[in-house]
């Protein structure tokens, strides 16, 4: 699999250290990251949120692709690349499958004893897991409130004629 998904919860122990889960380590090796070479795991501080977001290369490539839509020398390009590469921190992982956060970054999320780790696809975020539970509840309500959206605009299969969703 080649994207980050499912949610793990990590302990800090006494020297700041956390494991980064043995699947999101999977996807960052396919995406190019070599245990003891250089680089390591993109971070930076969530532009909407108390949390951290994290990628490997597909990450930076993203990143690279945004701004590469905005104009060159232009204060919206500028500003974006402020606030997501001015800010980000290249964080090795070691031989046992641990980093270390930067107080920094710690402290925007609010980090001190445990990390929850949350897959979303190309990228996953580091959350303080009772902050992290808070947004998994807002986000459900979303859904559940939205749902009907998701299968608007698509046909069904097999069906003549135009409009063909369903309730």
């Amino acid at each position: 699999m080649d994207r980050f998904v499912s949610t793990f919860t990590n302990k800090i122990d006494a020297k700041g250290r956390v494991s980064v889960p043995a699947p999101f380590r999977a996807v960052l090796e396919r995406d190019g990251y070599t245990q003891g070479a250089p680089g390591g795991i993109y971070c930076y501080p969530s532009l909407d949120a108390p949390a951290l977001d994290a990628g490997g290369q597909s990450l930076a490539r993203k990143i690279d692709g945004l701004l590469d839509g905005l104009p060159d020398y232009s204060d919206e390009r500028d500003e974006l690349s402020v606030a997501l590469y001015g800010d980000v921190h290249i964080i090795a992982i070691d031989q046992d499958g641990r980093i270390v956060l930067p107080e920094g970054l710690r402290a925007h999320a609010g980090l001190s004893t445990h990390v929850a780790f949350v897959g979303l696809g190309s990228k996953f975020q580091m959350w303080e897991p009772a902050r992290f539970e808070e947004r998994r509840a807002r986000a459900r309500e979303k859904v559940h409130q939205h749902r009907r959206l998701f299968g608007a605009g698509r046909r069904s299969s097999g069906e003549g004629g135009e409009g063909g969703a369903r309730e």
